[in-house]
């Protein structure tokens, strides 16, 4: 894969890999490598370019079993595995017959990104924006979230021997409070909603010059690490690309960056050129883009989240529009599932593979039905869903719907008695 733009000097080439420029995803300007978000030209978003021409599958393959295996693909320094990182990636790609069976899908795989450090798909992105900082001479890793995030920040940051500010809404799961802040680094609670906190954080980004918010100023690094899920899928699945996969939305950069990793497989000769749909799974409490998907519309009109999916309440997603894009292009869609559906997607992911997945797994487990029960999906091809959570996480959202099936005597009498199997 190629990209035109002017050639950066030697230091910033080497400090970024293979990524050469900042380019703006809606008037397609150029601009150097920093930590900026918005295009100088008309205020877009922006993302990273590359200058790759060729990457083979035995240099993939030499790599470290983490996210830099794709060092080549990502804008980091080739060095990137030699500094203090939590190593996330390289999660199970779970083949997940029982459950295939039960929704009557011929061929159905479980990409389970629990097994990450922090037990989530956060530690991906982070510890790409943590490269970044580093490079860039950023001083604090701080960030707006809606818990994942959080998690991952404070951990990554500590392991790295950075400061973090974290920023949460008051009223988030208890248990990604207390996982975030036993790192120890300074956790905020802001009286609001993600949308409010994210403000706040935008406000702060533009005052505090040394502070890397990793979702705010240095958001192009950020988003980059979610292409590594699509490159592990592909290469798990023997360096092929997935007919299906359905995916979480909260912000959409999950998503639109799963799709453009597929494509750089194919631009640098890793994969075929394989035809796949996208779907984005969205919980009916928050699914601003799932509704301007089912209208028609290209502008994603914002919401007031009130979902127990936390994970995934952005009433304000700044990739919604992308989002609309890639499921469209690729003949897919965007469906909601409320938060009843949701609670009985998380238990039936743990009935069927074992995996106890979070709200968004709920959700996307949830979507994953609802897209076949209404003909959306088609059940005969090869398809993949994200769990992007450990369930521990959200507690709250099973508790009271699970639990002994009897509280018995400890005799035998007593067991034959209560008749539990």
């Amino acid at each position: 894969m190629s990209t035109t733009v002017s050639e950066p000097g030697t230091a910033q080439r080497a400090a970024f890999g293979n990524a050469i420029a900042l380019v703006c995803r809606a008037c397609g300007a150029e601009q150097a490598l920093g930590p900026y978000y918005a295009c100088d030209e008309c205020f877009g978003p922006l993302e990273v370019g590359y200058d790759v021409e060729r990457v083979t599958r035995e240099q993939i393959e030499a790599g470290p079993k983490s996210i830099w295996r794709y060092q080549p693909l990502l804008p980091v320094p080739s060095d990137v595995a030699s500094f203090p990182n939590t190593e996330p990636g390289f999660t199970r790609l779970i083949r997940a017959d029982n459950l295939a069976r039960e929704l009557g899908i011929k061929t159905l795989w479980v990409k389970d990104d629990s097994g990450n450090p922090t037990h989530s798909f956060k530690d991906r992105v982070v510890a790409v924006a943590l490269s970044a900082a580093r490079e860039l001479g950023l001083k604090v890793l701080a960030c707006p979230s809606t818990g994942n995030l959080a998690n991952a920040v404070a951990a990554a940051a500590a392991r790295a021997g950075m400061k973090s500010v974290v920023f949460i809404p008051h009223d988030l799961e208890r248990p990604k409070v207390l996982t975030t802040a036993v790192y120890d680094g300074t956790l905020v609670a802001v009286r609001g909603t993600y949308d409010d906190v994210n403000r706040l954080a935008s406000e702060i980004a533009g005052e505090e010059e040394d502070w890397a918010f990793v979702n705010v100023n240095v958001r192009p690094y950020y988003s980059e690490g979610s292409k590594t899920l699509g490159f592990e899928v592909a290469e798990q699945l023997g360096w092929r690309l997935p007919e299906q996969v359905v995916i979480p939305v909260a912000s959409g950069s999950q998503l639109t960056k799963v799709d453009k990793g597929f494509g750089e497989l194919v631009k640098v000769g890793l994969v075929d050129d394989t035809p796949y749909r996208i779907f984005g799974a969205q919980a009916e409490g928050c699914s601003p883009v799932a509704t301007a998907f089912k209208e028609g519309h290209d502008v994603v009109r914002p919401v007031r989240p009130d979902t127990i999916a936390k994970s995934l309440a952005i009433g304000n997603p700044a990739d919604g529009p992308y989002v609309l894009d890639t499921c469209r292009r690729t003949s897919g869609a965007v469906e909601h599932v409320t938060d009843e559906e949701v609670v009985e997607g998380i238990r039936l992911l743990a009935r069927t593979e074992g995996i106890f997945g979070e709200t968004a797994g709920g959700v996307t487990v949830a979507t994953l039905k609802k897209l076949v029960d209404t003909g959306q999906l088609d059940p005969e091809v090869e398809t993949v869903v994200f769990n992007t959570g450990d369930g521990l996480k959200t507690l709250d959202a099973v508790s009271g719907r699970v639990g002994p099936a009897a509280t018995i005597e400890p005799t035998y009498a007593a067991f034959t008695a209560a008749d539990l199997i």
